[in-house]
């Protein structure tokens, strides 16, 4: 009686079946999920209870199982589908089990109704797929405002590039424009300090030229060739000078023109520096000397002889220039495979700091040569022709004290090529 209660209370449905599939007993519960009777449900096939997929199989399985014991079914649980009395399905969860009494075989299934359960799985599926199409929705409404803003990003960097560029554009003509007016000065200054080189540099030989010619006029009878001699050299001296600032001139304009190339060979250093100093010592002044320093690896080099020799008889003449009458003018050369260094140092009048910056500009003179003939161009062709054999040329130099001039160049076989500046 007590296990009869116990069966009637259960929640869940029991059903006890015989080997042949027919109902042998059916619980409360069981009646309550298929909406039949007890009496409408003893006797019958299980296959009542069954769709018509699964109930025209059912009797195989248990013929098979009983020859086999291979249980797929029974021992295990699974999810099926139940037919109610009104032809309405609904899920279940099924557990059976084998029971020997009497020497009889009877399977029993628990039935677990998940109806409920299904229609909240549904719910939350059909909620999912409605949260999955908002988050579509979403994301292609995203995308399109993602899209309108690189967009928009897009046209605003196009506008902002096209302004930097147009910027760029006039910085770079208010900048060419700042070049052409700076070299509008520059041309003006140049042209201001031409004529007031040029008013004194060829203003004083070509009066001291008319003078002596006039003068030499004077001296007709034999006692005045000692007199006639003085103006002829004076003659000689002012058209020399005259010469020099031509040749100045050409020289800065044949450079600027690129007119002038170099051109690299195999040249005998030591006769080369005696040309130089055979040549400086025509226009020594009075007690003055050059003393020669030289470390010759080799006595061949490769260079340019022509711009070399102008180089180095433009450092030397200034420093006979500025250097007093007994005043030394040191003069040092050192060789090796790889470069040329050669230094010139006076010990004359010096050059004012606050001049140094432009010692190399076109046309600049220090203050304190006012009176010391020059056209200012010396040195700029000097770091020219200095630039144009790929050297470097440095300098030191303080007031009354005097200069030194250094200047290292490439020794360099591998660059006889023509070089232009």
């Amino acid at each position: 009686m007590r296990l009869q209660a116990i069966f009637e209370a259960a929640i869940d449905g029991i059903i006890i079946i015989n080997e042949s599939g027919i109902i042998e007993e059916v619980n409360s519960a069981t009646c309550n999920l298929f909406k039949y009777t007890r009496d409408e449900l003893i006797g019958s096939k299980i296959q009542l209870l069954m769709r018509w997929h699964d109930a025209r199989y059912h009797d195989q399985y248990l013929d098979s199982y009983k020859k086999t014991r291979n249980a797929k079914i029974i021992g295990t649980g699974r999810e099926v589908k139940g037919v109610r009395k009104d032809g309405i399905e609904f899920p279940f969860w099924l557990s059976v089990v084998e029971i020997g009494i009497e020497k009889k075989t009877f399977f029993t299934g628990f039935i677990h109704d998940l109806s409920e359960l299904k229609t909240a799985e549904n719910k939350l599926k059909y909620l999912n797929e409605i949260l999955e199409r908002k988050v579509v929705e979403r994301t292609y409404e995203l995308e399109n405002a993602v899209n309108q803003l690189l967009a928009l990003n897009r046209k605003l960097e196009t506008e902002i590039s096209e302004k930097i560029s147009a910027q760029n554009e006039l910085h770079l003509r208010e900048m060419e424009l700042e070049k052409s007016l700076a070299k509008e000065r520059e041309l003006g200054e140049l042209k201001s300090r031409f004529v007031s080189m040029a008013s004194h540099e060829f203003r004083t030989p070509l009066s001291t030229i008319l003078s002596s010619v006039s003068l030499i006029n004077r001296y007709v009878d034999a006692d005045g060739q000692a007199n006639r001699e003085k103006h002829i050299n004076k003659i000689k001296s002012s058209v020399t000078h005259l010469t020099g600032i031509l040749n100045d001139f050409l020289s800065l304009n044949k450079l600027e023109e690129g007119k002038i190339s170099s051109h690299i060979e195999k040249v005998e250093i030591r006769k080369l520096f005696g040309e130089i100093i055979e040549e400086m010592n025509t226009i020594l002044k009075a007690g003055q000397k050059i003393k020669s320093h030289f470390n010759i690896h080799d006595g061949e080099v490769f260079t340019d002889p022509k711009i070399l020799k102008n180089i180095l008889i433009n450092l030397l003449s200034n420093a006979i220039k500025y250097s007093d009458e007994g005043d030394p003018i040191d003069f040092t050369l050192k060789t090796n495979e790889a470069v040329l260094e050669f230094s010139i140092r006076d010990y004359g009048i010096g050059i004012p700091e606050e001049d140094q910056k432009h010692l190399f500009d076109r046309f600049f003179r220090a203050s304190n040569v006012i009176n010391i003939e020059g056209t200012g161009l010396g040195l700029n062709i000097v770091r020219k022709y200095v630039e144009m054999l790929g050297g470097d040329i440095t300098y030191n130099s303080t007031l009354n004290e005097g200069s030194e001039f250094n200047i290292v160049l490439p020794n360099c076989p591998e660059t006889k090529e023509e070089i232009k500046f």
